[in-house]
C-alpha cells in the first residue's frame, strides 16, 4: 500500500535518485561504523546507508512507518519522537567509537532536534542533516549579517559546519515549498569549556531585540547580575562573535 505523506509530521520523501547519491556520497558511511538515521521515512536513504554499513538504527515516529522498517533485517528501529530518545543509550557495533547521526530532519522540528542533539555532542563523531536552506544559512552564517544569530553562536560553538549539497524542492515527493540543502556537522575536538545554559542564557537576551544596541539588553541583564568585567554593549548583537559571547559566560560562571 503506497503510504501517503503526512503533515502533521512534516514528511516529504526524498526521491531523486542522483542527489540520494550525492548525499552518501558526502557522508561515506564505512562498515561497522556506528550510525544513526532520524527519520527513515520510505527508506530511500536508509537503503544504501545500511548497504555499506552492514547495521544501522533508525528513530522513526510514524507507526506505519516504522512496522515496515521492522522488516528490515539490517535495522534496528526505535519508534519514538526523536525529541525523547536517549542517544547515550544507542548500543554501537562492537569497536565503533563514535556516533554518526544522519537524517532528513522533520522541518516544523528542526531547530528542537539540533539542540537536542547538542547535549550528547560528547558522543558524536559528526552529523549530516537534509534541512531547509534557510536554517542552514542560519547556522553557518558569520558575524554582521542578517543570518547571524542564537542558532549560529549556539551550534558554532560547538561544531565546525558546512553547507556540503543544495537540495531542489523537485528532489522530494510531496515538494516542499521551500529549498532544502545538506549541513555537515563535525564537533570541535576541544571546545571552550562553558556551562551551556549560561551561554544560552546569554544569547537569547543580547538577541531578544536585535535591532538595539545590547546595551539595552545584555548591558542590563549583566547590571542586574552585577558583573564587573568589560564587555562592549555598544554594538548590536549579530556584531559580536561567537569567541566572545563564550568568553563572557565562562568569565560569568567564575
Amino acid at each position: 500500500m503506497k503510504h501517503i505523506a503526512r503533515k502533521r509530521f512534516g514528511q516529504h520523501f526524498l526521491a531523486d535518485r542522483g542527489i540520494i547519491d550525492a548525499i552518501v556520497q558526502a557522508i561515506d558511511p564505512r562498515a561497522g561504523q556506528a550510525m544513526v538515521e532520524i527519520g527513515p521515512g520510505l527508506a530511500a536513504l536508509t537503503q544504501p546507508l545500511v548497504e555499506h554499513l552492514g547495521h544501522l538504527t533508525v528513530i522513526e515516529l510514524d507507526r506505519d512507518l516504522a512496522v515496515r522498517l521492522r522488516a528490515h533485517p539490517q535495522l534496528t528501529v526505535i519508534e519514538s519522537d526523536v525529541l525523547k530518545v536517549d542517544f547515550s543509550l544507542i548500543e554501537k557495533p562492537a569497536g565503533a567509537t563514535g556516533l554518526r547521526v544522519v537524517g532528513n530532519l522533520p522541518y516544523n522540528i528542526s531547530t528542537p532536534i539540533l539542540f537536542h542533539l547538542l547535549q550528547y555532542v560528547e558522543l558524536i563523531e559528526d552529523q549530516h542533516f537534509m534541512l531547509q536552506k534557510e536554517v542552514i544559512d542560519r547556522m553557518v552564517a558569520q558575524p554582521a549579517t542578517s543570518d547571524y544569530g542564537r542558532l549560529s553562536v549556539m551550534l558554532q560553538w560547538r561544531y565546525a559546519m558546512a553547507n556540503v549539497l543544495a537540495v531542489p524542492p523537485e528532489s522530494f515527493e510531496p515538494p516542499p515549498r521551500v529549498d532544502s540543502a545538506v549541513v555537515r556537522m563535525v564537533p570541535h575536538p576541544q571546545p571552550a569549556a562553558v556551562e551551556p545554559a549560561v551561554l544560552s542564557t546569554i544569547v537569547r537576551v543580547a538577541f531578544s531585540q536585535r535591532r538595539k544596541l545590547i546595551r539595552h539588553t545584555l548591558g542590563r541583564w549583566l547590571e542586574e547580575k552585577a558583573f564587573s568585567g568589560h564587555f562592549n554593549v555598544q554594538r548590536r548583537a549579530e556584531e559580536v562573535p561567537v569567541d566572545e559571547y563564550v568568553a563572557l559566560a565562562q568569565r560569568l560562571a567564575d
